[in-house]
């Protein structure tokens, strides 16, 4: 199980545009929809054991923020033709399996795991109501087999913070996990580096 830390994006940036469909609702759901709400994009997949680690706490905090006013996308980069677990009919039945109620989004070309800079699987990026990157990071200092607890403890704090009008945490510690399954060649540049 290689761990992979995410490249921690600057803060400030503007939310990268997307337009993917989602695997639950079949409808496309883009960037667009989410105009003047903070948003939290998940780049996750199903077979990575660090994603599994953590799937119930994702799928709280999707129930939890998500009726707080947080749009919520989870999005699925991975290469199906060798991670065939990771196709959109299996995205679509890991979705209501673990109780997801954000739309769960293919991401075919990896285009937008390319745009957002995402390394790995479970990464995550935090945007205020006009769509500035405020949070990347760990969703908490839990990581399978070292025996801490899941609590979404540094997510949902800074979740917290933008629902509250304050600034996140200026420590914020990378995610780990194991790297996005890129299609042969298709490697970011970006990959590898922290």
């Amino acid at each position: 199980m290689a761990a992979t830390p995410s490249t921690m994006l600057p803060l400030g940036t503007p939310a990268p545009e997307f337009a993917l469909p989602d695997t639950v609702s079949g409808r496309v759901v883009g960037l667009a929809d989410f105009t003047g709400k903070p948003l939290l994009v998940m780049f996750v997949c199903n077979h990575c054991p660090f994603v599994k680690h953590v799937r119930a706490e994702l799928a709280r905090i999707g129930r939890e923020y998500g009726g707080r006013g947080f749009a919520i996308v989870a999005v699925s980069s991975n290469d199906v033709a060798n991670y065939p677990e990771d196709g959109p009919e299996q995205m679509k039945a890991e979705a209501a399996e673990a109780g997801y109620l954000f739309p769960y989004l293919y991401d075919e070309s990896q285009a937008v795991a390319k745009a957002y800079h995402a390394a790995c699987t479970p990464d995550f990026f935090v945007f205020d109501g006009a769509h500035r990157l405020v949070y990347r990071g760990q969703l908490d200092e839990s990581r399978p087999k070292n025996g801490q607890p899941v609590t979404g403890r540094d997510l949902r704090a800074a979740m917290d913070a933008v629902l509250e009008g304050k600034p996140a945490a200026e420590k914020q510690l990378p995610s780990i996990g194991c790297n996005i399954k890129w299609k042969a060649g298709n490697a970011p540049a970006y990959f590898g580096r922290v």
